[in-house]
């Protein structure tokens, strides 16, 4: 086999684990920033979105998540994302836990972390593991910053990254909030565009506590240097209106 297709194939198959990875590492939807916040013990909802890249990748992805109670408020999540890349097909389920420390608040930081992996479903095989620490400020009801740190093993090509991420939430009317978010892994790559930043921008629309839909651009998001577009939605299951009490007062 020669030089070109061993490294075209490299670059397939870094593209789908980096798919499987920056997918699980999203706790907002498709939006890969993640905030500190997490819902009350006892609510669950169905994330689920589409991604189409100007290259013909392809990304379909559902997320169950609940919040559950054991010793503290985890939640906990189940990915299933079925992807193209290059004309290459694979079914990778993620699975993830999080938990917050320090709840946010206007005027201060809030701190969770999170952590989970990937695997192949068809082998079984472990593709990626992850750890990040999301920190969030809030600037008043309606705007907040986000800022993630974390560890990325691409288990594929045994590397080691650093992951890192920086967002903004603006909910600039009662039923619509706008998002945009720059985020990448940094460390040594055969290819150079997995280390290149990336980037999303998009608004969501929820027009009632239940359901939300975003309509997303972004650039380069599994490091191919494509342009994606992506509709997602998210179905809530609030038990008793167990929604944070920002949520319910219709606030981030």
């Amino acid at each position: 086999m020669g030089w070109a297709a061993r490294t075209g194939i490299y670059a397939a198959i870094t593209a789908l684990v980096a798919l499987a990875a920056q997918d699980a590492r999203a706790a907002n939807g498709a939006y890969a920033v993640d905030a500190a916040d997490i819902s009350e013990v006892g609510s669950c909802k169905v994330e689920s979105w589409l991604s189409t890249a100007s290259n013909t990748d392809f990304a379909a992805v559902a997320n169950p998540s609940c919040v559950v109670d054991p010793f503290r408020p985890i939640e906990l999540s189940m990915q299933t994302i079925r992807a193209r890349s290059d004309g290459d097909w694979s079914t990778t389920l993620a699975p993830k836990a999080k938990t917050n420390f320090i709840p946010t608040g206007i005027g201060r930081w809030g701190l969770s972390a999170y952590g989970g992996g990937s695997f192949d479903a068809a082998t079984g095989e472990a593709l990626s593991a992850f750890v990040v620490i999301p920190a969030t400020f809030r600037l008043s009801e309606t705007m907040r910053a986000n800022v993630n740190a974390g560890w990325l093993w691409d288990r594929a090509v045994d590397r080691h990254y650093l992951s890192y991420g920086f967002g903004f939430d603006w909910k600039f009317t009662d039923t619509l909030q706008w998002t945009i978010e720059a985020y990448g892994q940094a460390g040594a790559s055969q290819v150079a565009s997995i280390v290149q930043p990336r980037f999303q921008t998009g608004v969501r629309y929820r027009p009632n506590e239940i359901f939300s839909v975003d309509v997303i651009y972004g650039r380069n998001i599994t490091g191919e240097n494509a342009n994606w577009v992506t509709i997602g939605t998210t179905i809530r299951f609030p038990v008793g209106g167990s929604e944070p009490a920002h949520r319910r007062t219709g606030h981030l």
